[in-house]
């Protein structure tokens, strides 16, 4: 059986206009992995495993855990997207869900974003999920539906109520536009603020690749430990910002303002 999983060479930008200018790229990697084909990339690839050490692994306890619940462990991340579906409205028992994300590399990972991309047995794009992460193992959910499908785009804006970045208000907006990937992948991210104006531009642009186990190797080889270089940019560029003077909002301000957050299990 062929595999249909596939990586996505790719380049993140980051363009701020207000109130002082601030620009930044890098060069990332990151994967599109059919989750009905998870238990047989790990039979057909050697750098690739589930919920095991490798040079990549895929972890479902990282994926859709509930707020403040021990993570239920019986269900794999497919069956968690099935439950959040539901509360939306959508049955997914029988839809194709493919992942834009990052894998574990040697066991450590941090996904900024990940994009669940749900289609019919057709391929006819029903719905999609972002799942945002911030630098405190948060995560929050945002659901498009078919009336945010406009041709090939998700599209949506809606108030973020989550602590992402110190230097933008919890209650600032989510401009979204995720087009459906082929072989680009094209996904833009802005911020608006409360007066309605743009203020941050964030692309990521990149080309579909082979999942094979010599692009694992190679791609591990450009970027090594690319989990710890993200957290490491997301640190260095929050200190430049702190040395422009940028207006700083601790996480503790405003509690309201952070809701239906996924928080870390803690016993």
């Amino acid at each position: 059986m062929p595999i249909t999983s596939s990586i996505y060479t790719a380049k993140v930008m980051h363009h701020r206009l207000a109130p002082k200018k601030h620009s930044f790229w890098y060069n990332v990697y990151m994967f599109y992995i059919d989750l009905d084909e998870i238990d047989l990339l790990t039979k057909k690839l050697r750098w690739f495993s589930r919920n095991k050490f490798n040079l990549f692994s895929f972890r479902d306890a990282e994926h859709l855990q509930l707020p403040r619940e021990k993570p239920d462990k019986t269900k794999n991340t497919s069956q968690h997207l099935e439950d959040y579906l539901s509360q939306n409205g959508v049955d997914g028992t029988n839809l194709k869900i493919r992942l834009l994300t990052n894998l574990n590399v040697l066991g450590y990972n941090f996904n900024p974003v990940s994009f669940y991309y749900c289609f019919d047995k057709n391929e006819n794009p029903v719905c999609c999920v972002a799942e945002i992460s911030n630098t405190y193992r948060e995560m929050k959910l945002f659901f498009f539906g078919k009336d945010e499908l406009h041709g090939n785009t998700f599209k949506k804006i809606t108030t973020k109520y989550f602590y992402v970045s110190p230097f933008i208000d919890h209650d600032d907006v989510f401009d979204f536009n995720l087009k459906i990937p082929t072989d680009k992948l094209e996904i833009k991210i802005d911020d608006i603020d409360k007066n309605g104006n743009k203020f941050f531009i964030s692309t990521l642009n990149g080309e579909r690749k082979t999942l094979s186990n010599a692009n694992l190797l190679k791609y591990f080889l450009s970027i090594p430990l690319i989990p710890l270089q993200i957290m490491g940019m997301i640190h260095w560029q929050a200190l430049r910002l702190w040395l422009k003077k940028l207006s700083f909002h601790p996480k503790a301000e405003n509690p309201e303002l952070q809701r239906n957050v996924y928080k870390p299990y803690k016993p």
